[in-house]
């Protein structure tokens, strides 16, 4: 019989179920923002808003959560101030923007507004749970150890996101360096899609080509509403 949970449910599951007990190389630690009810709250609230449904979906894989956006939140691009502006959800987190979380809002308007881009895309993080180092955010990849620690995490994690109402015709990569060489690499091996499509990290587009902004949006719409 065929499952009558909507991917809301499944995506709530599985941010619950996320494994913070992986030893991780010293002086790195987890940014976990579900400890906290109020996070896992807003993520549910979010959630429950545009996947109440059975509906399959292209995926959209940045690289691993930092302390703002998704480490307020527990959305992935999605920052306290966007969270309640755009998506209508008040919160009481600090009110801070992120430069990522204002770019993927300003696209998802520019290729067919929230509405439309939720009932057609969900977007998470190769790495669902983010890590900082020296009080500042460390990516996965930036350290051999922490790549060879959490592998196995990673891969777990995006099969059980896959694991339903998914297309796996295509996925795409929030990122055309690092996070899609990765990215690609372990689909090779894992088969999950049948292609990984690179798309501009929305951070790198706001920190260093932001006078070109309108090129990269661009560039989303072709290939995310050709």
């Amino acid at each position: 019989m065929a499952s009558t949970r909507s991917f809301a449910e499944h995506i709530i599951e599985f941010i619950q179920g996320l494994d913070t007990t992986i030893p991780l190389p010293d002086g790195v630690d987890w940014i976990y923002p579900f400890k906290q009810p109020e996070v896992v709250e807003m993520a549910t609230r979010f959630y429950t808003q545009y996947y109440s449904d059975t509906k399959d979906r292209h995926f959209l894989f940045g690289i691993n959560p930092g302390r703002l956006g998704a480490g307020m939140t527990g959305v992935p691009f999605t920052d306290p101030i966007l969270l309640e502006d755009k998506c209508g959800i008040a919160n009481e987190a600090q009110k801070k923007h992120e430069l990522s979380s204002l770019f993927i809002y300003e696209m998802i308007e520019h290729v067919g507004g929230l509405d439309w881009f939720f009932k057609r895309y969900y977007i998470s993080s190769l790495c669902p749970l983010g890590f900082i180092k020296e009080k500042k955010n460390f990516n996965y990849y930036d350290s051999r150890e922490l790549m060879s620690a959490v592998k196995g995490f990673i891969v777990e994690s995006v099969e059980k996101q896959v694991s339903k109402y998914c297309k796996s015709d295509k996925a795409f990569s929030l990122g055309q360096g690092k996070n899609f060489k990765i990215f690609a690499e372990l689909n090779q091996e894992y088969k999950w899609f049948e292609e990984v499509i690179p798309l501009p990290h929305p951070r790198w587009v706001m920190q260093y080509k932001r006078k070109h902004k309108s090129k990269y949006l661009d560039e989303y719409l072709l290939k995310l509403n050709p």
